[in-house]
């Protein structure tokens, strides 16, 4: 009888080395013919390294390539780093999308606000369901986290059971239920657990993580002592902080505005999902102005500086509806996301200009993270107790930390993974057995681009040295017809020596054609070189930077 080739393997497009972008394979069969499952399909958020670009997502050309053997895609949470990817890549994949009831709507009505979105063939699964897509027979798992409806997975297949934690933390007192199901995770790990795929953001952090009623009751405290206006900012996805908000403006007798799209957006779905029962109505940001000061609570997006958002057009003074002024008071219910500190400083300090009170998780418990901190990750490997440990959703600071416990906590296997590598699990013999190509592809605009590609090096370049298009008219006999026409973007007017930086790019283009040879003079290909490089050293040698140069030559 012939041995049995078929292996279980795990392989992340996106998610390790990084927090956001997250997009994990499954893979079960022989190599040559296995069946895929993916979970999740996140986008992360493009920094001054991409500049014009919104949105950044894994490369999928190697599921792709397999798309008929890929089974479907399941969606632990709704949270954009985790689906944020389906509505720009389903069309490249256009396979079954597996989501709990919250997860489905809210991606629907992103879907609706985006006439450009496809129909994305979206299957509603009910919370703690067990389904089969081909070999792969999958068990959603309650944990708590910072969105409703967020779920580990309990993967099994012939080769094993992996979990795949999500994004979760223990929280015995949550705002909307349920908690972390310790009592299913540790039956998971009676049954025996192969692998533990799981969240590391907060592996570096030791003991656990407060609860959000602990943050929910501290929001009341500080609303209750205000006298003016009081302006939450949030995560527009936390339903959670939202209804505590919400609680704590009913305690204190005053009214709560929503302020912002994605927080409409967002409440409205909570509504429709039953998860803001008992609590009246929000006013939309007209009616802020016509509450008395005392009498208000603003909910609003903007708290990682986004520029557009709801609070940095108030700090600008650019809202059209929603004004701060002395004695309001303005609580950053978030922590800061790496890479965000300097927007939402400006923000801050157009605030306090402003004359309000601003109110940070430094020095007010106002928020708490939605990921496990050491304590709770020990928990969860004294639940699972798995064979092999994989620490995804985390920089490498956070893999390492992760990994060292886990070894600490006697796992026999701790796989230092990384996107692409295609990692067989294996009792006492897990190793990489293939690498899948893996990338970035970003959203520019409205068009989806691959960050290698020459696009954004050439805007970078831009950023820094700017632009200067030549356009020149030669007769048949190479001899200039005109004077040079100079345009430019990014460069100074004026040079070192008083001239204008016209006047030294059209020397430099005049000088080089006189110098060149007739013959030369007379192919437009080999003008336009010598004039692109020769107002490229000119205005380095006067500026110190080598512009980007265009050169058009007509021959008349």
């Amino acid at each position: 009888m012939a041995r049995d080739t078929s292996d279980l393997v795990f392989c992340a497009l996106g998610g390790i080395g990084e927090i956001g972008m997250n997009m994990a394979l499954y893979g079960y069969g022989p190599a040559n013919k296995r069946q895929w499952l993916m979970v999740d399909c996140g986008v992360s958020f493009a920094d001054d390294n991409l500049p014009g670009v919104d949105l950044v997502m894994p490369d999928t050309r190697f599921i792709e390539a397999q798309r008929k053997n890929l089974t479907g895609i399941v969606i632990t949470h709704a949270h954009e780093d985790h689906f944020g990817a389906l509505i720009h890549l389903w069309p490249k994949l256009q396979v079954p999308v597996y989501a709990t009831k919250f997860t489905a709507a809210l991606l629907e009505a992103k879907r609706l606000h985006d006439p450009d979105a496809p129909k994305i063939d979206l299957r509603i699964i009910p919370s703690q369901a067990r389904f089969t897509l081909g070999p792969f027979d999958i068990e959603l798992i309650n944990v708590a986290h910072s969105i409703p409806e967020s779920n580990a997975l309990a993967i099994r297949t012939p080769a094993g059971m992996v979990v795949h934690t999500g994004d979760w933390k223990i929280d015995e007192t949550p705002v909307i239920p349920p908690t972390t199901d310790a009592a299913r995770l540790k039956a998971l790990g009676d049954e025996g657990v192969l692998a533990l795929v799981c969240d590391s953001t907060n592996a570096i952090r030791d003991g656990r993580s407060p609860s959000e009623r602990d943050v929910a009751k501290n929001l009341a405290e500080i609303i209750g002592a205000r006298k003016g206006r009081v302006a939450v900012t949030t995560f527009a996805s936390n339903v959670g902080r939202i209804r505590s908000i919400a609680e704590a403006a009913m305690a204190n007798d005053r009214s709560v505005v929503i302020v912002g799209r994605a927080m409409e957006r967002v409440c409205q779905v909570a509504r429709e999902c039953g998860l803001l029962d008992g609590i009246p109505d929000f006013l939309n940001p007209e009616s802020y102005g016509c509450l008395p000061r005392e009498k208000v609570v603003a909910v609003l997006t903007g708290s990682q500086g986004e520029p557009r958002a709801a609070l940095a057009r108030i700090a600008r003074g650019e809202h059209p509806e929603v004004t701060l002024a002395k004695g309001d008071t303005v609580i950053f219910s978030s922590r800061t996301i790496p890479g965000n500190e300097k927007a939402v400083g400006n923000i801050i300090n157009g605030l306090v200009r402003q004359g309000a009170e601003i109110v940070t998780d430094r020095n007010q418990l106002v928020h708490v993270s939605g990921h496990p901190r050491r304590g709770e990750l020990t928990d969860m490997y004294h639940w699972t107790r798995p064979k092999i440990a994989i620490p995804v959703h985390g920089e490498a600071w956070h893999l390492a930390e992760h990994a060292e416990l886990a070894r600490s906590l006697g796992v026999p296997e701790v796989v230092a993974a990384g996107d692409g590598q295609i990692i067989a699990l294996r009792e006492g013999d897990t190793k990489v057995v293939d690498e899948a190509p893996t990338g970035r592809i970003c959203l520019d605009g409205d068009v989806l681009i691959n960050a290698s590609e020459e696009t954004i090096p050439q805007r970078r370049r831009l950023s820094w040295s700017g632009a200067v298009s030549v356009a020149l008219a030669l007769s048949e006999k190479g001899e200039i017809v005109n004077e040079p026409d100079v345009k430019f973007s990014g460069l100074p007017v004026r040079v070192g020596d008083g001239r204008l930086m016209d006047d030294v790019i059209a020397d430099a283009a005049l000088l080089v054609i006189d110098s060149l040879p007739k013959p030369k003079r007379r192919d437009p290909d080999a003008v336009e070189l010598a004039v692109e490089r020769a107002v490229r050293s000119a205005v380095n040698a006067v500026w110190g930077k080598k512009p980007v140069c265009h050169v058009i030559v007509l021959v008349v």
